[in-house]
């Protein structure tokens, strides 16, 4: 048999204080694992954010298929145009709410759109709407047409002499795509030319 004379009597004393420690470590590691599942929760959703946010930007953009100018009586380009498109992969895009920007041999500009084009506004045009979106480039198949009046932006007031070069960008509210031009050496007999 067991020998209950010769056991100490303060254990139930030890135990009480190892289960206020042990209640104690429990509280602070369920307050620890609260705080990094916030942190956790946060980070992911900000990081889902910024995928988000990275991934418009490289393919929310238009794409500018080709450029052309109108050539007037006097040999300068007048007008130049952009056939846009939405890029690969691209949301919704929203002409109205863009700007362009023009950076010519005279002078650098930044246009809105607007109902004519003139020294701060250009236009938006279909060419192909499947959708009747315009302004808003919703389908693949979209085209439109930008124009941008180069005899307003032109110191002589006539347009782009030969030989000129220029810059245009296209800033949606995703990004930006630059697109660098020059006129052709020989503008004689020509109604439009490609740039």
């Amino acid at each position: 048999m067991f020998d209950t004379e010769n056991w100490p009597t303060d254990r139930g004393q030890v135990g009480i204080g190892t289960l206020i420690v042990f209640i104690a470590m429990v509280l602070v590691a369920a307050i620890a694992a609260g705080v990094l599942i916030n942190t956790a929760g946060f980070l992911q959703t900000k990081s889902e954010q910024t995928g988000e946010e990275s991934s418009a930007q490289v393919t929310d953009r238009v794409n500018v298929v080709s450029t052309y100018g109108d050539v007037g009586n006097d040999e300068t380009v007048e007008t130049v145009n952009l056939t846009v498109m939405k890029s690969s992969g691209a949301g919704d895009i929203n002409l109205s709410t863009a700007t362009v920007e023009w950076l010519g041999p005279d002078q650098g500009t930044i246009l809105t759109n607007g109902s004519d084009a003139d020294e701060e506004h250009f236009t938006v045009d279909a060419i192909k709407d499947v959708d009747d979106t315009l302004p808003v480039l919703v389908k693949q198949e979209d085209r439109f047409r930008i124009s941008i009046d180069s005899a307003a932006l032109s110191d002589n007031g006539l347009g782009l002499d030969e030989g000129d070069d220029f810059t245009i960008k296209v800033v949606t509210s995703s990004g930006a795509v630059t697109y660098e031009h020059s006129v052709p050496q020989t503008l004689s007999g020509e109604q439009a030319v490609e740039l």
